[in-house]
């Protein structure tokens, strides 16, 4: 209530004293989304909390809520009505992270100690924070990203551990996004190198428990972010940056394997395995991966979703796998890089109408005729062959195909 000051002509005087801080409102609700009951009860308290609020707002000098999931306004804050929701306002679009100016202003001093750390340059060390923490758009027009403070500063209190991920650190795995995954399109692992759009007030809007947006939830939830703007109303989203990519990924591959991690079914080395240049030993990494996905609603189903699989499974191990990269004579399916090594997949399926060897052999013709990898100036060229049949579920054939 209102602190009354009596003044020395014994007047009264009052003044809104209140400042209110909510940071996550919508915790209670996501936390229940299995229980439609408990659901409803929670969003009737919460309104009448809200209402509580508004009847008192006289009162109150600020008020500052925060939240991931934007449910329906009308049912949470019926009453609450005079709320300014600056979620993508251009305005406030660096409020939630440091901009690239004020990283080399404030943080100078932690740059060279970085720079020091892991004997790199300023400008080199500030190229890879950005691949890796940058990238964050909070607002329509696209023009301004951020760095994540949370990973950031947690590089900066230690530098000399590399650039590690702390995304999931922080928190990001909240448990309307993992109920989502689990039953909804984004699950498909396919889904995770493809382009997304959104429409502008799709993405602005409020959403019921029926309708929420898949791809609005990862936006809401910082793994995806805007990229674009165009057409005045469609929203062109990815990754932030790598470290959020290699979230995502490690969670579509928990989902694929019901909860277990790569290394829990004899495939968490593969970044050795690819690092070692052995090939024979990628097939059987790879077999001990596949073999593990669960059957209920096997995705994996046809060329794409192999090469949909391993990608995510690469990511998720913390490299940069790259899918349809072209040159000169057409696009490879898979590439990536691991130390001195660039690896290139050309994957192909063994099913009713086309057997193993025929398979083998038109990857191998593919990877010669056009030259994949040959574009890079990489020390060492791993280019690997690998048929994948759909009735057996594995791999069948692999070999390496030389550089002619």
């Amino acid at each position: 209530s209102d602190i009354c000051i009596r003044s020395f002509k014994r007047k009264y005087y009052c003044y809104k004293v209140l400042v209110v801080l909510i940071d996550e409102y919508d915790a209670p609700l996501t936390s229940c989304l299995n229980d439609r009951t408990l659901f409803n009860e929670v969003r009737g308290f919460l309104s009448e909390f809200y209402a509580l609020l508004k009847a008192n707002d006289e009162a109150i000098r600020f008020l500052f809520i925060t939240g991931i999931t934007k449910f329906n306004k009308a049912s949470i804050f019926s009453e609450l009505n005079n709320l300014v929701d600056i979620s993508l306002n251009p305005q406030f679009g660096s409020l939630l992270g440091y901009t690239h100016e004020e990283v080399e202003m404030y943080f100078n001093s932690y740059i060279s100690r970085a720079s020091t750390a892991l004997n790199l340059s300023k400008e080199d060390l500030l190229t890879t924070l950005t691949k890796q923490y940058y990238g964050f758009c909070f607002e329509v027009t696209a023009r301004q990203k951020v760095f994540s403070p949370w990973s950031l500063l947690n590089f900066f209190a230690s530098p000399s551990l590399g650039f590690c991920d702390y995304w999931f650190e922080s928190g990001r795995r909240p448990s309307v996004l993992l109920e989502y995954v689990k039953s909804h399109t984004i699950r498909d692992p396919r889904e995770y190198g493809r382009e997304k759009t959104i429409s502008l007030a799709s993405l602005s809007g409020s959403s019921d428990l029926e309708n929420l947006s898949d791809i609005g939830l990862l936006t809401q939830a910082g793994y995806l972010t805007i990229k674009a703007v165009e057409y005045g109303n469609t929203v062109f989203l990815d990754y932030p940056n790598l470290e959020v990519k290699r979230a995502m990924a490690q969670l579509y591959t928990e989902l694929l394997l019901k909860g277990k991690v790569a290394g829990q079914v004899g495939a968490g080395n593969i970044v050795q395995v690819l690092r070692n240049g052995d090939p024979e030993e990628v097939f059987h990494t790879l077999n001990r991966l596949f073999t593990a996905i669960d059957y209920q609603n096997y995705p994996v189903t046809d060329e794409a979703s192999v090469r949909a699989f391993i990608q995510v499974y690469l990511a998720g191990a913390g490299l940069d796998p790259k899918v349809e990269r072209h040159n000169a004579h057409g696009r490879s399916d898979l590439e990536v890089k691991v130390g001195v090594r660039l690896w290139v997949f050309e994957l192909k399926t063994a099913h009713e109408g086309k057997g193993a060897d025929t398979a083998l052999q038109e990857a191998i013709d593919q990877l010669t005729s056009r030259r994949y990898g040959e574009q890079d100036a990489a020390e060492k060229l791993e280019r690997v062959a690998l048929v994948f049949s759909l009735s057996e579920r594995r791999f069948l054939r692999w070999t390496a195909v030389s550089k002619t």
